[in-house]
């Protein structure tokens, strides 16, 4: 596993553990839950980053034309 996830993972851990009055024994229920939160943020950003579409590039007019003259030529 990656060192700085290692590192958020260990951090959220921590803050969950102080949110719930620090209680004895109960280390590994807070990593776990620590840990799919991290993660679930993580692939929510890389679904973001990727599922941004660029928007198609309009054609110049002269390109217009030319396809007119291909398709015309074609029929």
């Amino acid at each position: 596993m990656d060192q700085a996830l290692k590192q958020r993972i260990r951090v959220r851990a921590y803050d969950i553990w102080n949110a719930v009055g620090r209680p004895d024994g109960e280390s590994d229920q807070h990593w776990l839950m620590a840990e799919r939160e991290v993660l679930a943020a993580s692939l929510e950003r890389v679904v973001r980053a990727t599922s941004k579409k660029k928007a198609p590039r309009r054609k110049t007019p002269r390109q217009v034309r030319l396809a007119q003259y291909r398709n015309c030529k074609l029929a």
